[in-house]
Formats: C-alpha cells, structure tokens, sequence
C-alpha cells in the first residue's frame, strides 16, 4: 500500500504568487500541485464568477485536489482551498451558503501556508481586483484562520525567499 501523499496547501489573497510557489515547490520535491480552478474558470467563461457559481469552483478544486493525491510523491502541493472560495464569497458577497461552508469546514491539511502580499502586483485580465482589495483579502484569510484555530505559517519575500522558509519546514 502507498503512503498518503502529506497535503499541503497555499492561501492568500490574488496576486500573492500562491500558484508560483506550489508549482516550484513541486519541482523541488518531484512531486505534483493543483493549480487554482478558478482561474481556468475565468479563462473558459470569460467572466469572473457569480455568487451562485462559488460552490462549484471549490468542489472542482478538491476534487483534483483528491485527483492529484494519487500522482504526489510525499506532498501534494495546493494552490488554494474550499476555504480560500468562502473567504472570496464573504468578501464579494458578504455572506457564504451552506454548501460552501460546509465544504470549506474540511480543512484537513498538514499544514496552511499563507503567502504574504508582499510581491510585486501582477495584472491578470478579469481575475484581478487591485493592490487594495489584495490587504483587505490577506487580513480576512488571517482573521478566519485565527478564527478556526488553524496553525499557518506566513511565507514572504520573493521566489527563493519563500522556497527556503518552506524547505526549513519541510525538511
């Protein structure tokens, strides 16, 4: 029987270079990532989601999240979470439906990564909001962490700042 791939997972607000991370993260450790669906989500539609559209986006996500796990190699590196989809819903919606919720309630990781909105913003066509709304996101995922008590370690700085905080982490 193959061990279970350790799942770790990257939050943080657009722009924060979450999907950089988990992918050169993969490459260290030979293993595999799950892109954000949300973006693909964008790009086929050519439209940002609606409200209605949210819980879709975070079931799509976990479901290649538990996809990639049977490819991982030791850790199975995410770029975002159902959590992550019902942080945007409060802040777009103020509010998160049950489904969403209860979806986003299964935050079964080893450990929470939150990437610091400390590189340089990037455009991204329909996706991107604005370096303020980038902070108002970064403290809602701080806060709702906090809320939940779930541990997370803040990662900063550029590329191969980060990559040398996790890999103290991870060995």
């Amino acid at each position: 029987m193959m061990a279970h791939a350790t799942r770790i997972v990257i939050l943080g607000a657009e722009s924060s270079g979450k999907s950089t991370l988990a992918e050169a993260l993969a490459g260290h450790y030979g293993t595999v990532w799950v892109p954000e669906y949300l973006r693909e989500f964008v790009e086929t539609r050519g439209r940002v989601p609606f409200e209605e559209d949210q819980f879709g986006i975070a079931l799509t996500q976990l479901e290649r999240e538990n996809a990639q796990a049977a490819r991982a190699n030791r850790f199975l590196f995410c770029d975002t979470s159902p959590l992550m989809t019902a942080i945007y819903s409060r802040a777009y919606w103020n509010r998160v439906d049950a489904p969403l919720a209860a979806l986003a309630a299964k935050h079964d990781y080893a450990l929470t990564l939150v990437a610091a909105p400390d590189v340089p913003w990037e455009p991204d066509g329909l996706q991107r909001d604005g370096i303020e709304r980038r902070q108002e996101v970064h403290r809602m995922v701080i806060e709702t962490l906090d809320e939940r008590r779930i541990p997370f370690v803040q990662v900063g700085g550029d590329l191969p700042q980060r990559l040398r905080q996790v890999r103290e982490l991870l060995g």
